[in-house]
């Protein structure tokens, strides 16, 4: 048993893992930036500490002050949440060092992991299916163009240090690559500092599969349900659903077994996630893996019935995973809209500031994580999003229209959000078709001002 979990994060996913431990009888620190002084996980963890000024480099990523928190308020484990240091090998090894628990992988793993062209080389070794591409990082354009006339145009060049869309360009010729692969090692560079690249098969029209992994230290790994995450601008998730309209029974277990074969591949600890390429033949690839707790994960949640913050948390204090939970079914269909702070009709530009007034939808079936409420100033420093709407039906289409009740009922002045855009997309009829992949809103016809 903990004593203490540290969260070293801020906003909706600090405020749910307070709920979670809080049902743990675990106490909680919170850490906060100056910016952050209002925010409710500030108010609702047992102990809060101001561990910086706004900017994320002199607060939510300053090591020294996150480790100095926890020494100070006798933290033995500190939760990273979601992006700022939540998969930072720097981090955890220093958790390791100071002999605090890193509620997420070893360093070995998240390296291991974070370098995409060695986890392919790591998926390829235990028989998961790859893309076609570069066998490691590309050493030329020269290489690039030899590779991209072998397995064919379209490609896509990836930082190997990537994320969000970052260092990434498609290429439909020649001129295109020769172009592109400049511009995505500048990118890189600039974005993670290492402009290494690798090369891969661009596949026409795919979905954006991932499985949600669990595994103890006692050697088991299971495997809990599909998550759809088609429905995405600029790389950037906007609408996520469990399970995928995609996915018949004999598909799910093919995904399963390699999930969790790619989990043990790296002696896998947590809560992580294996995400694929699905293409229209019904043939999957391996992408990438997250090697924490997903934005999306309530999906997961509402369909399997298990709290994964929670067995997230019991997994890294030795407890093993209980049997029944290999043999999980996947009861109804979830959805999930992020809500952001941003306004579609002008470019999905940001929109910060104090919301005047806000009430959130609710009824069977429904959930909201958030940490926003009336008088609440969003600051400008972090990432848009304020809340994320989930809800649960027997069935996709009463899903969907269950969602689209749900974002009706929500009032929410003196910002602009996406949702406009959301209620848009729900009455698509090719979306609710299931015609869906992860070009979508590529072609998707957005009326300002409607929705």
């Amino acid at each position: 048993m903990f004593k203490k979990i540290l969260i070293a994060n801020r906003g909706e996913i600090a405020l749910r893992i307070i709920r979670a431990c809080r049902e743990l009888n675990i106490p909680t620190v919170a850490v906060y930036s100056t910016a952050d002084s209002l925010s409710l996980h500030v108010k609702f963890a047992d102990e809060a500490i101001c561990i910086g000024p706004a900017e994320s480099s002199k607060s939510y990523l300053n090591i020294p002050a996150i480790m100095s928190a926890a020494e100070i308020t006798a933290a033995d484990a500190i939760h990273p949440g979601y992006g700022f240091l939540a998969e930072n090998a720097e981090f955890s090894s220093i958790c390791r060092d100071h002999k605090v628990t890193f509620i997420g992988p070893p360093p070995e793993t998240i390296n291991s992991m974070g370098d995409k062209a060695n986890a392919k080389h790591t998926m390829k070794s235990v028989n998961v299916p790859v893309i076609p591409g570069s066998e490691g990082i590309l050493i030329s354009h020269t290489q690039a163009m030899a590779l991209a006339k072998e397995i064919g145009y379209p490609v896509i060049l990836k930082a190997t240090a990537g994320g969000g869309g970052k260092g990434m360009r498609r290429a439909n010729d020649q001129d295109e690559l020769i172009n592109g692969y400049n511009m995505a090692q500048q990118e890189a560079m600039s974005a993670f500092k290492n402009g290494d690249l690798y090369l891969e098969k661009y596949l026409v029209k795919p979905r954006h599969i991932e499985v949600q992994i669990l595994a103890d230290s006692h050697g088991n790994t299971v495997a809990l349900g599909e998550r759809e995450c088609s429905i995405q601008r600029r790389h950037q998730k906007l609408i996520e659903e469990s399970p995928s309209s995609a996915v018949n029974e004999e598909l799910r277990q093919k995904l399963y077994a390699a999930a969790i074969a790619g989990a043990k591949a790296v002696n896998y600890l947590g809560a992580g996630t294996i995400e694929f390429l699905l293409d229209t033949k019904g043939d999957f690839y391996f992408m990438e893996m997250n090697t924490r707790i997903q934005v999306e994960h309530p999906v997961t949640e509402m369909v399997v019935g298990v709290d994964l913050i929670k067995e997230q948390i019991r997994c890294h204090r030795g407890e093993k995973i209980p049997e029944w939970m290999g043999n999980m079914k996947l009861r109804g269909h979830s959805i999930e809209c992020r809500v952001n702070a941003e306004n579609p009709d002008k470019n999905f530009m940001p929109s910060p500031g104090v919301i005047t007034s806000f009430h959130m939808p609710g009824g069977k079936g429904v959930r909201v994580d958030t940490h926003a409420y009336a008088g609440y100033s969003i600051p400008p420093n972090y990432d848009s999003m304020i809340a994320k709407i989930i809800v649960r039906s027997p069935n996709r289409a009463e899903a969907i229209q269950r969602m689209k009740g749900a974002l009706d009922e929500c009032i929410i002045e003196g910002i602009h959000t996406s949702i406009p855009f959301q209620k848009q997309i729900l009455n698509d009829p090719k979306f609710q078709s299931g015609d869906i992949h992860t070009g979508f809103l590529e072609t998707f016809e957005y009326k300002p001002g409607k929705g």
